[in-house]
Parts: structure tokens; C-alpha cells; sequence
């Protein structure tokens, strides 16, 4: 999990920690390749009242390996707190064939 003993949030501040320091930008990548997608897509009769379950499960995973690399980012800068996080989603390849997952923020070091 990546917030285990840091606080991550997309809010410029933490009610009740005043930051004490600004630690430097940080961000985490995940991306999705082509194989992945093509086995999705392959399989849309996972799909249950409009949503594909399985899609959305790689794309869970893939924002979770993100933000667990942008919370190790954090950590080896000395911060405690991640604040003003921004999620961004981007295909990439030739006809949109991976997807990127980025996630960016301030490292930070909180009360």
C-alpha cells in the first residue's frame, strides 16, 4: 500500500500538519502494454452492466503502481506526505496501444 506511514493527498495542504518543508517534486509511472490490452478486449463478455470489470481492474493496479512509486520517490527524499497529487492517464504506441499511468505531487515534511 502505498500511503503505509505517508500521507498522500490531492489537496495543496494537510488540515492539522503545517509543513515544515517542501522536499521536491515527485512522481510514479506505470504502463500498461499492448498484450494486456489486446487480452482485455478479447475478453469484453467480462463486460456487467456497462463497465468492464477486468479492464478496470488493470487500471486500478496501474495507479496503484504510480502512486507506490511515487510514495517511495517521497520517502528517499526524507518526506512524510505526499500533497497536490495529480493523476494523468496517456495512451502511447502506435494506435493508442499502452496506457500510461503517471501520478505527481510535492514531497513533503509535516507535523
Amino acid at each position: 500500500m502505498p500511503a503505509e506511514n505517508l500521507l498522500i493527498t490531492t489537496t495543496p495542504t494537510l488540515e492539522g500538519h503545517p509543513i515544515r518543508r517542501y522536499a521536491g517534486v515527485v512522481s510514479g509511472e506505470a504502463i500498461v502494454g499492448a498484450n494486456i490490452f489486446r487480452d482485455l478486449f478479447a475478453a469484453v463478455r467480462n463486460v456487467v452492466g456497462g463497465r468492464a470489470g477486468a479492464y478496470e481492474n488493470v487500471l486500478a493496479d496501474a495507479r496503484e503502481t504510480a502512486l507506490a512509486e511515487m510514495a517511495d520517490a517521497a520517502r528517499r527524499l526524507g518526506a512524510n506526505a505526499v500533497v497536490g497529487v495529480d493523476l494523468d492517464y496517456e495512451t502511447l504506441g502506435e494506435g493508442g496501444s499502452m496506457l500510461m499511468v503517471c501520478a505527481s505531487g510535492t514531497a513533503v515534511v509535516v507535523d
